[in-house]
């Protein structure tokens, strides 16, 4: 068994890492400006630049299922395709916008633009299951480097370009993702099968009863409306402080590399004591902690920075952390659906915090988003006291070709008598065995009863 990825995996990795990248970079690009570049804009309050940046995440979380599905039905690229579309679309509109409400809608037609799901789904046709771990880390990996690249450039390029300008290169980076889907991405013969890659409709409202998957839905919820609100209160706590709003660089390029260092020890501690709960509890510990920090410090540069270094120690653990879980929990054959629901949450979440961010700070001020966030990290911290160690296991999806019902039965008999299989559903109308397996799992000799 090769223990790389071949040359078609390489090249689909990182062709589909980029279009992701590319995407959500220009999303976040105006995350960190928006506040302070946009207050020329007709109609600007704080709260409508809380609704302005949270707007993308409404209609994302509205259309996640519903693209992946499409995805399966009408071809990924098709719904790439038309995504990246609308997104240019929508990035065009807030370019040539003079007032936040045109802004808000530019972004909302931005989050339209809703291929999360077909291009994991298009990574999973052209990849082999065992590596396809290692493409979607590839994947995970682009987006964490956007949204810290783009925390810095934000404020350099603002400098030069204006909002309007920035809105203008969040156009040209879709149409550079809409070359590279279709010069560099390459053609699925085939379909993985369907179970853990799109919804399945039928299996949704089942997961969101999941207790353990409910707490993780729950969580990037809350994760997702902590990034928008902060968003909406730190730039103008920044200038408020004495900042001028073109070096907050300044500040989120040394907060983001020192939190990434800083989270390393965190990962091994997990590592180590094979624990989740404890760093994860930790890592929500420090949001905590950076909030209070924040409110109580508004008024100084140094506090601010403190709490954002904290903040975003908190954020990389728990980024990185949450679809590592949602995956090891997820039912076997059931990821792409649990997948569906965390995204719905995760980009509800980014509406939520900006609409809440903008509210608390028209009337109450930046401490008064800082107290909301922290009022609202306490009461997250109750509900995952309870949180039990999660499983140490793993997905996979293997290719069965199965006759029959009676058939399918025999081989999941037969599976699950092998070492470190934990879970196994075997589906005849996909020729697919759905696993979860621990260490001691050997996928060749999986392959080797399937096909005997």
């Amino acid at each position: 068994m090769s223990q790389g990825l071949n040359a078609i995996e390489k090249r689909a990795a990182f062709s589909l890492a980029s279009v992701y990248g590319l995407r959500m970079f220009g999303l976040f690009l105006i995350m960190p400006v928006l506040a302070t570049y946009g207050q020329g804009l007709e109609g600007f309050s704080p709260m409508w630049v809380g609704i302005a940046i949270g707007a993308y995440g409404l209609t994302q979380a509205i259309l996640q299922i519903p693209a992946g599905m499409a995805s399966d039905r009408f071809g990924r690229k098709t719904v790439i395709t038309i995504g990246l579309i609308l997104f240019a679309i929508g990035s065009v509109v807030a370019a040539v916008a003079d007032s936040i409400y045109m802004v808000a809608l530019g972004r909302a037609l931005q989050g339209m633009g809703a291929v999360a799901s077909a291009v994991l789904a298009l990574a999973s046709d052209l990849t082999r299951d065992e590596q396809r771990p290692k493409v979607m880390a590839v994947i995970g990996s682009f987006i964490g480097l956007s949204f810290a690249v783009a925390l810095v450039a934000g404020p350099v390029l603002a400098r030069s370009t204006g909002l309007h300008g920035l809105f203008a290169l969040t156009a040209v980076l879709a149409i550079a993702a809409l070359v590279v889907v279709h010069l560099m991405v390459p053609n699925s013969v085939q379909k993985a099968p369907a179970g853990d890659l799109v919804a399945v409709p039928k299996r949704l409202l089942s997961l969101i009863k999941d207790p353990q998957l409910r707490r993780l839905d729950i969580s990037i919820m809350v994760l997702h409306l902590l990034i928008t609100a902060l968003f909406v209160a730190l730039p103008l706590a920044l200038v408020d402080a004495g900042m001028d709003k073109a070096d907050h660089w300044t500040l989120y390029l040394p907060a983001m590399v020192l939190a990434l260092a800083l989270m390393v020890p965190i990962i091994l501690y997990g590592v180590k004591k094979k624990t989740s709960r404890k760093p994860f509890l930790f890592a929500m510990t420090l949001q905590l902690l950076a909030m209070l920090v924040l409110g109580f410090g508004v008024h100084s540069v140094w506090a601010l920075a403190v709490g954002t270094v904290l903040f975003f120690i908190g954020l990389n653990y728990l980024e990185a952390a949450l679809p590592s879980l949602i995956s090891r929990l997820s039912p076997a054959g059931d990821k792409g659906s649990a997948m569906g629901i965390y995204s719905t949450a995760q980009f509800s979440g980014a509406f939520l915090g900006g609409g809440m961010g903008g509210g608390f700070y028209q009337v109450f001020g930046a401490q008064g988003v800082f107290a909301f966030c922290a009022a609202l990290i306490v009461l997250w911290l109750a509900y995952m006291w309870s949180m039990p160690e999660p499983e140490m296991a793993k997905s996979l999806t293997l290719e069965a070709p199965v006759r029959d019902r009676a058939h399918a039965g025999e081989l999941a008999t037969a599976l699950m008598a092998l070492p470190g299989i934990k879970e196994v559903i075997v589906i005849p109308e996909q020729q697919a065995a759905y696993l979860k397996v621990d260490d001691l799992f050997d996928i060749q000799q999986a392959r080797a009863l399937l096909q005997s």
